[in-house]
């Protein structure tokens, strides 16, 4: 790799950090080809991305991010998993790790906020953006449908009523 492909890659690196809800760092050593297949495909899955980079170039790319702390983790053979949702990513290799024992997670970093270990796995454990917008989209609904329910609820009483007199009239 020459001097401008590494410059290109440590600046793709820096635009990773620094725009990434989450960064996880994580040790893949001893993983086969099919192992990081499947890791790359759970990730495009849930809208996530995984890239594997030189970790004295990502160490470069970490200056003046607000991640520099994470540098600490880019020791080995390291994958990157990241992803705008600040859960995704986490929950991602969290599952990844259960399913593979080669796979160990390091620490990682959230918005500028190094995590270790336990702060990726209490991450993947919140709920997602998507689970949030539904949460709150149901309890807005949920006082309009009590509305609709209680303002409909007399013109059914006076309908069945009607219907009582109307069957003892007949």
């Amino acid at each position: 790799m020459d001097r401008a492909q590494k410059e290109k890659v440590v600046e793709e690196l820096g635009q990773i950090f620094e725009s990434s809800g989450v960064v996880v760092v994580s040790r893949y050593e001893g993983l086969t080809v099919a192992d990081m297949t499947d890791l790359r495909a759970r990730a495009r899955a849930a809208g996530t991305s995984v890239r594997v980079a030189k970790n004295r170039l990502a160490k470069i790319a970490l200056k003046d991010t607000g991640c520099e702390s994470i540098a600490e983790y880019l020791e080995g053979m390291t994958v990157l998993t990241y992803s705008e949702d600040p859960v995704a990513a986490a929950k991602v290799v969290e599952d990844f790790a259960k399913a593979n024992s080669k796979f160990e997670i390091l620490g990682g970093a959230m918005s500028g906020t190094a995590l270790d270990r336990a702060g990726v796995e209490a991450v993947s454990k919140m709920p997602s953006r998507e689970e949030l917008i539904a949460s709150i989209v149901g309890c807005i609904g949920a006082p309009a449908s009590n509305i609709a329910g209680a303002i409909g609820a007399p013109a059914s009483n006076i309908a069945s009523i009607l219907s009582t007199i109307e069957e003892k009239a007949a």
